[in-house]
């Protein structure tokens, strides 16, 4: 078996999880339209339970019904159904011994297609870059997004609260708040998507405030005992090429998000490699200033498939855990194979296309590996 440091065990606000690799969250376009997680889902969910992950991190879930969808066939976590649809995921991945959070997420100006593109908000009225994606159901150029009112940003904050208190009712083990990769609080967060005036724009404090105040609400919602991660990121999904100003502005992001006392930070990469989008400067990575900033775990996302990246990182204090997509994709029993030593299956990019449905991923695996399906509650 392997001395690997990646299958160590490690403790996340009070949770016990058996390694120090997770699922990252991706986006699978997963539900019939209504926002319900759907049977398999729950085989989905499971498989990565079974095959070892210390933690799941579920797709980006809306949070409520007014401006948080991205696109069609989201999940959701806002009516009744859905949250009992949600319990059978973490039912079945606590049968298989793992942990389970669920990610809350909020579109802002980033709405795919024209569901209800008229109403999506932002902190300013900027156009997001790029083009809407056809896979998400979405073509051509993004919608001019209306600037958020105060009342508009304290019903979004109410939305991660309640969602979060639901997440604990259908039996999550925590959430993980999606504040990266051009959504809602990282418009708010990023220079040119914010040009507000009032508390919520200019400095990086007020900048960051939103992840904050989530947080807080979240917490006061779902119990001071809820664990609450974040996810921050510097790319985002239309625009890989933003970078904060450098190593001081990214310790005033984080210390302003470590002050709500999340459950860890996720810092994601936006399908880049690690070393490609984590240096600040000379050996001064992101998630190393993530680390000590906020004096919780950090999770880093970026190629993590590559086991002597992860060493590495874990060896030289850039991260606590890592975060596995496509790796996870075509290895749901990853940490397994790591540990005993055996080869990993390859993988194509193409496998993360919204159009490669989770039946379709769930086929592949059987067929390739002859994985079996989990047991539906």
């Amino acid at each position: 078996m392997s001395t690997h440091p990646l299958v160590e065990p490690v403790t996340v606000a009070g949770l016990e999880l058996a390694n120090r690799i997770a699922v990252a969250p991706m986006s699978r376009v997963s539900t019939a339209g209504n926002g319900v997680p759907t049977d398999t889902m729950v085989d989905y969910y499971a498989e990565y339970a079974r095959g070892g992950f210390g933690l799941v991190v579920t797709e980006g879930t809306y949070t409520d019904h007014a401006h948080s969808q991205a696109y069609r066939n989201q999940p959701a976590i806002v009516t009744d159904e859905q949250v009992r649809a949600w319990a059978r995921v973490a039912d079945a991945v606590h049968r298989e011994g793992g942990r389970v959070f669920l990610q809350l997420m909020h579109a802002g100006a980033l709405v795919q297609g024209n569901h209800h593109r008229d109403a999506a908000i932002a902190p300013s009225a900027v156009r997001p870059k790029g083009r809407m994606l056809r896979g998400y159901g979405g073509e051509g150029p993004y919608g001019l997004p209306r600037p958020a009112t105060l009342v508009d940003i304290e019903e979004a904050v109410a939305g991660f609260a309640a969602s979060a208190a639901r997440a604990r009712a259908a039996g999550f083990d925590g959430v993980e708040v999606h504040g990266a990769n051009g959504y809602l609080l990282d418009q708010f967060l990023t220079t040119y998507t914010n040009l507000r005036t009032d508390r919520y724009g200019g400095t990086v404090e007020n900048r960051a405030r939103l992840h904050v105040e989530v947080i807080a609400a979240i917490r006061a919602a779902a119990g001071p005992d809820f664990p609450v991660g974040v996810r921050v990121a510097q790319t985002k999904v239309n625009d890989l090429e933003y970078r904060w100003s450098g190593a001081a502005e990214a310790e005033a992001v984080f210390r302003s998000i470590g002050a709500a006392g999340p459950a860890y930070v996720h810092v994601a990469s936006e399908g880049a490699h690690w070393d490609e989008t984590s240096f600040l400067a000379p050996g001064v990575s992101i998630t190393g200033v993530a680390r000590r900033a906020t004096g919780v775990p950090v999770i880093a996302n970026g190629g993590m498939h590559d086991q002597d990246l992860g060493a590495r990182l874990l060896d030289d204090g850039h991260a606590d855990m890592v975060a596995l997509g496509l790796g996870a994709i075509a290895n749901p029993d990853w940490p397994r194979r790591l540990a005993a030593g055996e080869a990993f299956a390859p993988f194509d990019r193409g496998m993360l296309k919204p159009e490669v449905t989770i039946e379709n991923t769930l086929a592949w695996r059987r067929q390739m590996r002859l994985v079996e399906p989990a047991a539906a509650a």
